[in-house]
């Protein structure tokens, strides 16, 4: 679940000659060997995990929407690429498709940590439940929160994701975890009245970083926020971040 707006091209590794280590072993689709925007103030490789349970029409990685789909990277070459990055790099993102969807990530995000790297990961909150438990091991969180509760089963196609996906905001702010939600906006979707109390819902919960993204998929309405809306929008949080295309 990357930056929508300003992710860096996802490169996908050679397949693997060595059998991939166990059936355990974290599904990649891909990774991007460097980034300095997916981890606030690191520079960081990002891990694209295989497979979302959620069908969004826009979605920004649909290559990696199938959990069945043989793996680009194999776990153990990750972690090569990793130890040979060692001293140059500061952190992994867990990213997407969305990464608590794999049993193995507690183990792959621990791995890591192993190497004295620091670990962040982007979600969609589709499993509050394993977020929760994953962020004693976590530095950073990128939770994309898509609308209000009551559209998400439009948006994902999946009854009861919203009541999901706010949870793990929940979750997430009584953690107290360093965090950003992200929102990325498809104006036919809904209108900017829902916009704007979709931000004021946010800030009420405790929400301090919100980033919001413009829709970059094909046929999406111009975008309609006025300067005086984007004014209103930023009043609400100590870190607003507007990312248009």
């Amino acid at each position: 679940m990357p930056n929508a707006a300003s992710s860096p091209k996802r490169t996908v590794a050679p397949a693997a000659t060595a059998a991939e280590p166990g059936a355990a072993a974290l599904r990649l689709g891909g990774l991007t060997p460097l980034t300095t925007i997916d981890f606030p103030g690191r520079l960081a490789a990002v891990f694209y995990c295989q497979g979302c349970p959620w069908r969004c029409g826009y979605c920004h990685n649909p290559g990696l929407l199938d959990a069945a789909a043989p793996p680009a990277l194999p776990w153990d070459q990750a972690l090569q690429f990793l130890h040979s990055r060692r001293g140059l790099l500061d952190g992994v993102v867990f990213s997407g498709g969305e990464p608590t969807l794999q049993a193995a990530l507690p183990a792959a995000v621990d791995a890591v940590r192993a190497l004295g790297l620091q670990t962040a990961l982007h979600t969609g909150g589709m499993y509050p439940g394993r977020l929760a438990a994953l962020l004693p091991r976590l530095d950073w969180v990128g939770l994309d929160i898509k609308a209000l509760p009551q559209r998400y089963d439009a948006i994902t196609a999946t009854p009861g994701s919203g009541a999901r996906a706010w949870a793990a905001l929940d979750a997430m702010l009584a953690h107290g975890i360093d965090h950003e939600c992200r929102t990325t906006w498809h104006a036919g979707l809904f209108g900017v009245d829902e916009l704007l109390e979709l931000a004021q819902a946010l800030a009420a919960r405790g929400v301090r970083h919100w980033a919001l993204q413009e829709c970059r998929v094909l046929g999406a309405p111009a975008w309609a926020l006025a300067p005086t809306h984007q004014q209103q929008l930023a009043a609400l949080f100590s870190g607003f971040t507007l990312r248009r295309v």
